[in-house]
């Protein structure tokens, strides 16, 4: 009884000595954290090891040693800590310190899926859709962002992108296309409304108001497409900018409405996207929104022409039909300025 009473009393002290390490680790004190961690890691502790593993792989307070980092993940890992599992899979995946090998890397990342981690379920699921290192199986990718995207996981400092959103996304866009699911726009724009933030929601902004704009059903839902589409028209998402000009321009989910419809596709135009920059010169052309103008039109014919854009060649060989000489040059020298003003990028 009296060595039970040693060993219960002795717990908290351990569990202690975690908690002040891995505190030192996170306000930056590294020389505290490896004087606490270390002895932890010794005797065993999975926790203490995986984030040893971290601090010798990121240079946090010692030398990097990739191998020594290796070392550490691989004991924690064989203790069932899915930080180290994936930690160890992006290891052989980006070939760190050890030969690239993906059938490694998602071995690694599979026992840590099963294990229930959002990561790894998201990194599996990439790899299967991109058939890297397994078979590819869109049905298996699909089921496993499925899993990372239903549950509440941590943002890993592996790559500086938000895991629940990356698996939604990811989720909402098998839904959308199809792939190894059926089809279902319903839960696609579900898993498109849950991203809220980061480098997808303009993306999944943009997803679902395709989703609704190509929606005939009932009259709001084309109100969600337009509210959707200028808010991303105004963060200055050209595709946005093209379909918010092209509802105003028809009159389909906002007013016709030929001056709005102008600035919105100029504003899309000046981008680049061809598809805007046909609408513009049309409107230069028949005089709609603005006074007719043939070398405008033509310019913007000729940008979209130089992209490859069928309608663009054909239009602009039309109006030059019905152009002088002098209006043609005219055209062309406007062309060469934008494009010497709008380098591509």
């Amino acid at each position: 009884m009296l060595g039970m009473a040693v060993c219960l009393l002795a717990q908290p002290a351990v569990a202690g000595s975690l908690e002040d390490g891995l505190a030192a680790y996170d306000r930056g004190d590294y020389a505290s954290a490896l004087k606490l961690l270390r002895p932890l890691a010794d005797q065993g502790n999975a926790a203490a090891q995986d984030k040893l593993g971290y601090m010798y792989g990121l240079a946090k307070g010692v030398p990097r040693d990739d191998a020594e980092a290796m070392r550490w993940y691989r004991k924690a890992a064989d203790q069932g800590n899915t930080h180290s599992q994936i930690h160890i899979g992006f290891m052989y995946e980006n070939g760190v310190n050890v030969p690239k090998d993906d059938v490694e890397a998602a071995k690694w990342y599979r026992k840590a899926a099963d294990l229930g981690d959002g990561m790894a379920q998201l990194r599996l699921g990439q790899m299967y859709s991109r058939g890297q290192g397994l078979p590819q199986d869109h049905g298996a990718a699909a089921k496993w962002y499925k899993l990372s995207a239903d549950q509440r996981v941590e943002n890993y400092d592996i790559e500086n992108y938000d895991i629940k959103d990356g698996a939604r996304i990811s989720i909402a866009d098998a839904y959308y296309y199809g792939r190894g699911v059926v089809q279902n726009y319903s839960e696609a724009a579900r898993y498109y409304w849950s991203v809220r933030m980061g480098p997808f929601y303009s993306m999944a902004q943009k997803q679902l108001a395709t989703i609704y704009f190509d929606s005939k059903r009932v009259a709001h839902v084309y109100d969600q497409a337009f509210e959707l589409h200028k808010k991303m028209a105004e963060l200055g998402d050209f595709y946005s900018q093209f379909t918010l000009g092209r509802q105003y321009y028809f009159g389909d989910g906002a007013p016709l409405d030929y001056p709005e419809a102008l600035k919105w596709f100029r504003l899309a135009a000046q981008q680049g996207y061809a598809d805007a920059q046909i609408h513009l010169g049309q409107m230069y052309e028949e005089g709609q929104g603005l006074p007719q103008d043939f070398a405008l039109a033509h310019m913007w014919f000729n940008l979209a022409a130089a992209q490859g854009h069928k309608n663009g060649i054909s239009l602009r060989n039309d109006l030059a039909t019905k152009m002088a000489p002098d209006q043609i040059a005219e055209s062309q020298r406007l062309a060469r300025e934008w494009l010497a003003a709008h380098p591509k990028k």
